[in-house]
């Protein structure tokens, strides 16, 4: 199925996708990156799944998808010419075990209805032993133990557990499968209504605090609480996407996994948390990026686990055959051994902006800060791999050097502003030395632009961030040019790539082709916002909120040409990017 048939359930701790066809595909336990016990959306049904929809031979099904408001409750509908049913999937949040909980009523009609679950360990690949126990099916394989618990009595098909059952208006039949470490026993069971008023409960009282009250509320408030579900409740950690290795491009190899935490997204996450009135998870995500980064500046990462775990071996799976068949699968990423200069600047900006917002930091906060800024100071002339984290040789990026820039500018304005203390007068001449650097080699005269790599002539649309981060106006002739040629040579369809297609296998050493990165096109309407032209930064909003599946969420990247989503799904960095581009909007 296209990604724009799945909806997202989660309990913070980890969260699946279900499509419209009413199957579970993809499923980490116990936490987002775990081995996947579900993992037919890179595979088949055999590799794990969990389906309850009507049986096949009733004719046509059409289905429809949505979320109960403001909630991460996601209901599919079910209508075939015999009646109707409601299938409602939710995973309660702060029970201190991992449950997904499936409700299906009928709505009229009679329905025949299917219930098809198998498990598969060890993404796909490990058959667990199932039996009968305590009330219900029991499927054990290493670490791992599940409990399946339904009101219907379930049986085993060709190493599946099959339930088949029909369903008039007013009938209602539940399943709750649990996860537990397979040494402890599973917990007791709750009731499934009850806790169906509980998880609504929970979100409608978060959605509630939200405190953005402009144009497109609706839309902000469902990518906060897609934010809230890729959070990792144990640490504060947000993972970029609850998946793995959905290309780029169909058929493509720009496979990566991102389940993990990255370092580059977190000043405009505090800003997106900040700015709609989410403070706890602005201190719990602050909080998480001093853990992680605690130590040798020169061991930095630019990406960590949830729990801020370091070592990220990437390997490649051979028993998937990948999304669509787009092989490879990956789980780890190589990425967290590259040199990034720019995630320097990224949690200096974070850094100050909680300072800013009057979020209290630990006393060693500042003292991290000053080694991060000491570093820089003896390291940014050195060349990086870069944002886009480019598997080949490293460059003199010119958004890497601007970003060393705001590492020594945030540092001069923790002195400046907030009374800290710090060799000021040195920062400053350096942060004048940087500035001076970046706009002598970094832009090119002759084609009027600053430029992807010192010395280059390619656009690169990371530049956007130019007046974002404060390094120069956009109304500055050199910027405006920048953002017009991006604009202009970089777009299709009225998005942006993040540099020309066309040219990315001597950039990243990678066989061309991939969407459009959304969060570029965010950026674009930033800074045509910042540059007065209101209208046509709205209009490119919209076309992007029109980009949405029906509930509302975001992949990492487009189409233009398919015109559908690519890259894995839901991507934090898409919705914090909506967050951000709506609220500059609407205080234009």
């Amino acid at each position: 199925m296209k990604l724009e048939s799945y909806g997202l359930i989660g309990d913070m701790n980890t969260a699946a996708l279900v499509g419209t066809n009413g199957s579970i595909d993809w499923l980490c336990l116990p936490r987002f990156d775990s081995d996947a016990c579900f993992a037919a959306l890179l595979g088949t049904p055999d590799n794990g799944c969990w389906c309850i929809a009507p049986k096949q031979g009733q004719g046509r099904v059409r289905a429809t998808q949505r979320y109960r408001p403001d909630t991460l409750v996601l209901e599919n509908e079910f209508t075939t010419p015999e009646g109707a049913v409601r299938l409602t999937d939710f995973m309660p949040p702060g029970e201190g075990c991992r449950q997904i909980y499936r409700i299906v009523e009928g709505i009229r009609g009679r329905v025949a209805m299917r219930m098809y679950l198998t498990i598969r360990l060890n993404y796909g690949r490990t058959l667990p032993w199932v039996r009968r126990a305590d009330g219900g099916i029991s499927a054990i394989g290493g670490p791992d133990a599940f409990l399946l618990r339904s009101s219907v009595r379930p049986h085993g098909e060709k190493f599946a557990t099959v339930a088949e059952f029909n369903l008039r208006p007013g009938d209602r039949q539940t399943f709750i499968l649990t996860w537990h470490p397979s040494n402890l026993p599973p917990p007791r069971i709750r009731d499934p209504l009850r806790s169906l008023r509980r998880t609504e409960r929970f979100w409608r009282a978060w959605a509630g605090r939200c405190t953005y009250r402009g144009q497109w509320r609706e839309a902000v408030v469902r990518s906060l609480i897609t934010l809230k579900a890729l959070t990792y409740a144990p640490t504060g950690g947000i993972v970029a996407a609850p998946t793995t290795s959905l290309p780029e491009k169909i058929g493509g190899i720009r496979n990566w996994d991102y389940r993990y935490c990255w370092l580059r997204d977190a000043s405009l996450t505090l800003l997106a948390f900040m700015g709609s009135g989410y403070k706890d998870e602005a201190r719990a995500w602050g909080s998480w990026l001093l853990r992680a980064v605690a130590g040798d500046p020169a061991q930095l990462q630019i990406v960590y686990g949830a729990s801020g775990e370091q070592r990220l071996t990437e390997i490649q799976l051979g028993d998937l055959p990948g999304y669509e068949d787009s092989p490879p699968v990956r789980i780890g990423n190589a990425a967290a051994g590259q040199f990034q200069l720019d995630v320097f600047g990224e949690l200096m900006a974070a850094m100050q902006i909680s300072r800013r917002v009057g979020i209290r930091t630990a006393g060693e906060s500042w003292d991290l800060q000053l080694r991060l800024v000491d570093f820089v100071e003896k390291n940014w002339r050195k060349p990086d791999e870069g944002i886009w984290e480019i598997r080949g040789p490293r460059r003199h990026f010119t958004h890497s050097k601007m970003m060393a820039w705001v590492a020594i500018d945030r540092a001069v304005k923790g002195v400046e502003h907030f009374g800290l203390k710090g060799p000021v007068t040195r920062w400053r001449r350096l942060r004048r030395r940087i500035h001076d650097d970046v706009c002598l080699h970094g832009y090119n005269a002759r084609r009027g632009v600053f430029t992807q790599c010192y010395g280059s002539s390619r656009l690169d649309a990371s530049l956007l961030m130019m007046p974002i981060v404060g390094f120069l106006p956009a109304t500055d002739k050199r910027v405006t040019r920048t953002i017009d040629a991006i604009h202009s040579r970089l777009g299709q369809a009225g998005l942006v790539y993040r540099y020309h297609p066309g040219t990315s296998r001597k950039i990243d050493g990678l066989p061309p082709g991939e969407g459009i990165f959304l969060p570029c096109s965010f950026w674009m309407v930033d800074c045509l916002t910042l540059l007065g032209r209101k209208q046509e930064a709205e209009t490119l909003f919209e076309k992007l909120l029109a980009m949405r599946n029906g509930l509302g969420l975001l992949a990492e990247e487009y189409d233009p040409v398919k015109q559908r989503l690519v890259g894995n799904f839901p991507q934090a960095f898409s919705h914090v990017a909506l967050v951000n581009s709506a609220r500059r909007l609407s205080s234009a």
